[in-house]
């Protein structure tokens, strides 16, 4: 549906990292107007007192959860806690769209959610990563969208080339990959002091149990090449945000460089935010900070001969904010990158 005038918006959670990202972002948004913005336990607080920089809202203060408030708007992005969301969704209008920036409705799998999550599955939605084959129609037709989990958009799409056209094995995909702070929420934690993170590196829900697990698997076995699976180390960076991920998986006979290169290159070719960068170039969080953007390099170990790829997002764009916009620019009928930027703003 292709909306004339101005949508009136809703951010629910609008004082976390994710919110905040939201509420920068809408501010350059032609059509997107933020009418309702909610924060839990700030709410009757000024905006700018939680996000400073955003002295564009100064004035205005978060106002408390409210479902009547929600189904005053046409569009909501909701970015609460993992669990939240299903408490709300039932209450909200059916013709009130919704991007859901939580896990609540990712998972195809309820044997997963109730491992990875725990507590009751409460559904599947559209599942918000464009650049897959296939999911941008699907969101376009949809009403409700789960937007990707961070780790899951870096990850499936330094993968998904390399399954779509059988250059790799897999079942047998290693993952490391590094966060920065950001992506563990604004909730204070002793873990992610300044005085502990600062200089330090440390490895975190590694073994198999980190909850972004089930949905790469599925999001990369929905390729329809067979199974994938994935072993998973999550690092944690000092640095507030930004992922860098490293995958790897064994080459099909016969493949070579210049194959995978071609398949990375074709495959991307109409995706303006997934950027194979040029050869001899690597991926760094700071080119991708504040952007829509996904930088890829590939490479072959020919040593143990298996797929490098090399992969940058920035958590709270395109691992959250920009493509929960993306996400509703298409549902909505919109240019699908309006207010977003491929650009990023490194520092």
């Amino acid at each position: 549906m292709l909306y004339s005038e101005a949508m009136k918006i809703g951010v629910i959670g609008a004082s976390g990292y994710a919110g905040g990202e939201l509420l920068r972002l809408l501010l350059g948004h032609p059509e997107f107007v933020p009418t309702y913005i909610s924060a839990g336990s700030n709410a009757g607080e000024e905006i700018t007192a939680v996000h400073q920089h955003l002295t564009s809202y100064a004035g205005q203060k978060f106002e408390k959860t409210e479902i009547s408030r929600m189904n005053e708007c046409d569009l909501l992005f909701v970015a609460l806690p993992h669990g939240e969301s299903a408490k709300l969704v039932s209450q909200i209008n059916p013709a009130v769209k919704i991007v859901d920036l939580g896990a609540d409705y990712r998972l195809n799998s309820a044997e997963s959610w109730s491992r990875y999550y725990g507590g009751a599955h409460a559904g599947t939605w559209v599942y918000g990563l464009p650049e897959m084959p296939g999911q941008r129609s699907k969101i376009s037709t949809s009403t409700r969208v789960a937007n990707p989990g961070c780790y899951a958009t870096a990850i499936a799409l330094a993968s998904a080339p390399a399954i779509a056209q059988n250059l790799i094995d897999s079942t047998d995909i290693v993952v490391v990959a590094s966060s920065g702070t950001t992506g563990a929420g604004r909730s204070a934690k002793v873990n992610l002091l300044g005085s502990e993170v600062m200089n330090s590196l440390t490895s975190y829900k590694f073994g198999g149990v980190h909850q972004h697990t089930p949905e790469i698997e599925e999001t990369l076995s929905s390729l329809g090449k067979g199974e994938a699976k994935i072993s998973f180390t999550p690092i944690l960076a000092p640095m507030p945000r930004g992922i860098l991920a490293t995958v790897t998986a064994k080459l099909a006979a016969g493949v070579t460089y210049e194959k995978v290169r071609d398949a990375y290159l074709n495959h991307y070719a109409q995706e303006p935010c997934v950027i194979l960068l040029p050869e001899g170039q690597l991926p760094k969080t700071s080119s991708v900070l504040g952007s829509n953007a996904v930088h890829l390099q590939v490479a072959v170990d020919s040593h143990t001969n298996r797929l490098i790829v090399s992969s940058a997002i920035d958590n709270l764009g395109k691992g959250a904010a920009s493509q929960a916009i993306q996400n509703a620019n298409i549902l909505c009928g919109l240019p699908e990158l309006s207010s977003l930027s491929t650009v990023g703003t490194p520092s």
